[in-house]
């Protein structure tokens, strides 16, 4: 196998690869053994008819589409291994030669990784963020503790917004039961806007036991259309009532956080805030640092690399989806998205990324930062810590191709770090 590169305006680059003759007869021979039980011959048994009798009868390119499918993958991944060149894109791949007793050749055409021309990256100015906690932020922290331990107990009074209740209806339009529109012991907080607007109005005032009508109007826009814009009745039981108890703020409610008293405990959150609006400021100076950084600076990123990106990003969209059951086809169905608009969505974010990138790979290069045997080191152990493994299994699991991009990511954290701590807050 054979690969020459021709560079080509805006960072791409066309490989030009050819498969020698034995190499692509391999592929065909392989193509063969594939297909070779999907053909009928009339006068032989399928899967015993020779790949002679075969070429014989519908040509020697009968197998050659399927011969190079199965050559192209192995030959690109050699060639993308050969050529210096950081390839940062999908392949866009073409066939310029398939014939009987000749190479292979085809070519890939991709984006090659851009090199950007930096303007100021030290000393750059930002915003000064303020990371001061208030004692509203630490009161309002605490009443949302307070309210995640809040219970509720069973009343016996009329139903009041804030209340649980545990109700049974059907609802009915024109007298016709709909489906969906029926539940029991459904548990409802009034005020919520869980359900149609007007529903939970209506149960305010109820008491347990009570049965009645609930009248509603579904909205026009309401996601089915046989009950859009309609009027249904729900006929309603209440069985029970709730009241929401919010436990109150004293040293035994101290004591369940970890603290003496009720001061201490008051420390702790604004500790807490503090080192969350700390970390905070920091990840937003970070982005506005980068964002000036670029801004100043001169690249042209090719669309290819920008595509290639989004599909990742959808595919490891997909890949979470999955994680909870959900696939990325049904994904689309309950949202009305579709892959396009999903990477519409994320193109911003993309491509203010991979900028960010290119002008930190372009820091490290001017401020020649490396990643010492040491910075490598300790981030194996922390990911065979996160991956509960040896520290050896790690290494050995890493070829060399993943050890060096470990260390060139750990080369841009520290370029992040210098042109963050360079930065001048104005």
């Amino acid at each position: 196998m054979s690969v020459q590169v021709e560079k080509l305006e805006h960072n791409m680059a066309k490989l030009t690869i050819e498969v020698a003759v034995d190499e692509f007869e391999k592929a065909v021979e392989k193509a063969y053994h594939q297909n070779k039980n999907k053909i009928s011959i009339p006068g032989f048994r399928k899967g015993k008819v020779s790949r002679q009798v075969m070429e014989k009868m519908y040509g020697k390119e009968v197998f050659f589409q399927d011969a190079a499918n199965i050559a192209i993958p192995e030959a690109y991944e050699k060639a993308y291994d050969e050529v210096e060149e950081e390839i940062v894109s999908s392949p866009e791949i073409e066939v310029t030669q398939i014939e009987a007793g000749k190479p292979f050749i085809f070519t890939a055409t991709v984006a090659l990784n851009p090199e950007a021309t930096l303007g100021q990256y030290k000393g750059v100015e930002v915003e000064k963020f303020d990371t001061t906690v208030s004692d509203e932020e630490v009161e309002e922290k605490i009443n949302r503790e307070l309210e995640q331990q809040a219970r509720f107990e069973s009343v016996v009074r009329p139903a009041e917004n804030g209340d649980q209740v545990v109700i049974d209806f059907e609802g009915f339009v024109d007298g016709v039961a709909f489906d969906g529109g029926k539940a029991e012991n459904h548990t409802l907080t009034l005020g919520s806007g869980t359900f149609i607007p007007g529903f939970e109005d209506q149960i305010v005032g109820k008491q347990p036991g009570d049965a009645f009508d609930v009248t509603v109007t579904f909205p026009e826009d309401y996601h089915a259309e046989d009950l859009a814009g309609k009027e249904a009745v729900f006929k309603c039981v209440l069985h029970e009532t709730k009241e929401k108890q919010v436990p109150v703020l004293n040293d035994a409610f101290a004591e369940e956080k970890g603290c003496d008293t009720v001061d201490e405990y008051r420390q702790d959150v604004r500790n807490g805030l503090e080192l969350k609006k700390r970390d905070e400021m920091r990840a937003q100076k970070e982005d506005a640092v980068l964002e000036a950084i670029v801004a100043n600076a001169e690249m042209d990123v090719p669309e290819a690399m920008i595509k290639t990106r989004l599909h990742q990003r959808v595919d490891d969209f997909a890949q979470r989806l999955r994680m909870q059951g959900l696939s990325l086809e049904q994904y689309f169905q309950f949202t009305g998205l579709n892959e396009e608009m999903l990477m519409e969505q994320s193109r911003e974010g993309v491509e203010k990324s991979v900028k960010a990138r290119i002008a930190l790979e372009a820091v490290v290069k001017a401020e020649n930062i490396t990643a010492s045997d040491d910075d490598y080191e300790e981030e194996i152990r922390k990911m065979a810590d996160e991956y509960s493994m040896e520290v050896e299994n790690i290494k050995n699991m890493l070829g060399e191709k993943e050890a060096a991009q470990i260390r060139k990511d750990l080369a841009i954290r520290k370029a992040v770090d210098l042109v963050v701590e360079q930065a001048v807050e104005k």
